[in-house]
């Protein structure tokens, strides 16, 4: 502890010493402070990749450049050969990517001999929502979860992160040696290093990580039977190779799920940058961020149908479509030049806010705290249940306005207010600069920050309202943005908006940096990798 002292501002110094001591600690590769070190894994892919069925392009990243494999359905029929080895994928679950990467799976491969089977806990109810879509167990494409997995050459582990760590160690046993398991999130990993324990040593152990939610990976597929190559993007890794075929199994499903683009990471930098980015931009920031802008409109004198149309539906309307066409630096050069100044005063306001609790929820999925408290969280379920997320009068006042404004695509042109786009893009870039620094692949900052926001999550905002896009994500990501959202509605509202009223001076040299920052040229390369097709949500 600190020491006592009567020195003058003695005990403060001391205090701060010894927090930037330990501050230095806990950001430390594997450092984790009051708990079991994480390992120090990294962040970037250690080696190259290649692949006999599938194109490996390399492609110029700002000053950097990436390996990527580009997706499509006239690769479709090279699935089978990249597959080799296998005769059923079982599809382990039936939360947000399940349904969706089952479905995929099973159409990109029709015509083959590869089975993709459905596995569920006995008498789960969403046995009959598996049905529906076409697993039965009739045709042997449906059954008891263990079973699959005993039967199956690869397992894509689609339940919920809580459900893994209560199932993992029964899930290694039922494996058979030399089988692919697949995962779509690192959680597991994060929380097999926090106790101490491994993957089997006698499986592949890949992942494939699309980089939306559920249901717009089952979306922007459907959309691909019109456009080739509609999809969402995906990152994979290879954590275990076993077999020698887990690089080739973890491209070919990737491209059998509908990624336009894959790109390679590491299970580590996946699951910092997966559960940091829906924390805060993706979707607890930007929910706090819509309550705190409604607020503040209303307060300097705008009716409450005016105050949402000019901070919730400007984000989900013009800005995501902007960013998702012309990237972010286009939201300021397609300004008026009378709203220049003030988008210029707004992202100055708000940067360093959001970029403060931004670094704090980076720290806190890095150490492992957020992947204890998503444990600890669920096993309260049975008595505190997450609650309702769009019951304030905000997302009342929405739900009026979205009536009122004619059709989804007719609101993505409402006009742009200049001090929204300026605190959206200040948000946006505070968690680009914080992946950028921390070091991860390019590919992954843009995705996790940009490309999911406005090509996957916030247009089922836009379609209906803030819950029907966080909670179509997963139980981590519920709880993630139920958690951080209210920090980043405070930070703005006690720091950037006062700060914006006061008319303070911009800092030149940040606003300079947001212009000429290498996210523009990332962008442009990530747009040319993909077709332009908007995920149309009803």
């Amino acid at each position: 502890p600190p020491r006592a002292t009567t020195r003058k501002g003695g005990r403060l110094t001391r205090i701060r010493m010894l927090a930037r001591r330990f501050g230095a600690i806990a950001t430390r590769p594997g450092a984790l402070l009051g708990a079991r070190c994480l390992a120090a894994l990294p962040l970037h892919p250690q080696k190259q990749f290649s692949s006999k069925f599938f194109d490996v392009e390399t492609v110029t990243m700002a000053d950097q450049t990436e390996q990527v494999v580009r997706g499509g359905r006239n690769l479709f029929p090279k699935l089978p050969a990249a597959l080799e080895g296998v005769k059923q994928i079982g599809v382990i679950g039936w939360g947000s990517q399940g349904p969706a990467q089952a479905q995929n799976m099973r159409e990109s491969l029709e015509g083959s001999n590869i089975k993709v089977k459905v596995g569920l806990r006995e008498g789960s109810s969403s046995m009959k929502l598996a049905r529906e879509c076409g697993f039965t167990e009739e045709t042997g494409t449906l059954g008891e979860m263990y079973s699959t997995i005993s039967e199956s050459d690869m397992v894509l582990l689609l339940i919920s992160d809580a459900a893994c760590v209560e199932e993992y160690s029964k899930v290694f046993k039922a494996l058979k040696p030399n089988t692919t398991l697949g995962l779509s999130h690192g959680f597991l990993l994060g929380h097999l290093e926090s106790i101490g324990a491994s993957f089997p040593k006698d499986v592949d152990v890949v992942l494939c990580a699309p980089k939306g939610m559920g249901p717009s990976v089952r979306r922007l597929y459907e959309q691909g039977r019109e456009v080739n190559g509609s999809g969402i993007n995906a990152s994979f890794g290879v954590h275990q190779d076993v077999t020698g075929h887990a690089t080739e199994r973890a491209l070919a499903w990737a491209v059998g799920v509908g990624s336009p683009y894959v790109f390679q990471t590491t299970l580590n930098a996946e699951w910092r940058s997966d559960i940091f980015g829906e924390r805060c931009i993706l979707l607890g920031g930007v929910h706090g961020m819509i309550e705190s802008l409604f607020r503040y409109y209303e307060s300097i004198g705008m009716s409450p149908q005016d105050a949402f149309k000019n901070s919730g539906e400007v984000i989900t309307g013009p800005l995501t479509r902007i960013i998702s066409h012309d990237g972010i630096r286009a939201v300021y050069e397609q300004l008026p030049e009378a709203d220049k100044p003030i988008f210029k005063q707004a992202y100055c306001a708000s940067y360093k806010p959001s970029r403060s609790i931004i670094e704090e929820c980076y720290d806190s999925v890095s150490s492992g705290n957020e992947i204890r408290d998503v444990v600890m969280a669920a096993q309260r379920f049975d008595r505190y249940p997450m609650g309702i997320i769009d019951n304030t009068r905000t997302w009342r006042i929405a739900n009026e306005v979205r009536k009122a404004g004619g059709t989804n695509e007719e609101r993505k042109f409402v006009p742009i207010h200049p001090v929204t786009a300026g605190v959206y893009c200040a948000q946006m870039m505070a968690q680009i600069d914080c992946l950028y620094d921390r070091g991860h692949v390019y590919s992954e900052i843009v995705n996790e920050s940009v490309i999911e926001s406005v090509d996957s999550l916030n247009p089922y905002m836009h379609a209906r309202g803030v819950s029907y896009m966080v909670d179509n994500c997963s139980v981590t990501a519920r709880l993630g943005s139920r958690k951080w959202a209210p920090r980043f509605d405070y930070i703005l509202t006690e720091q950037a908006f006062p700060a914006i009223e006061e008319k303070a001076s911009p800092d030149e040299k940040l606003f300079s940096d947001f212009l000429k920052h290498p996210v523009h040229e990332m962008l442009k390369t990530c747009s040319e990798l993909r077709p332009s097709v908007d995920i149309s949500v009803s």
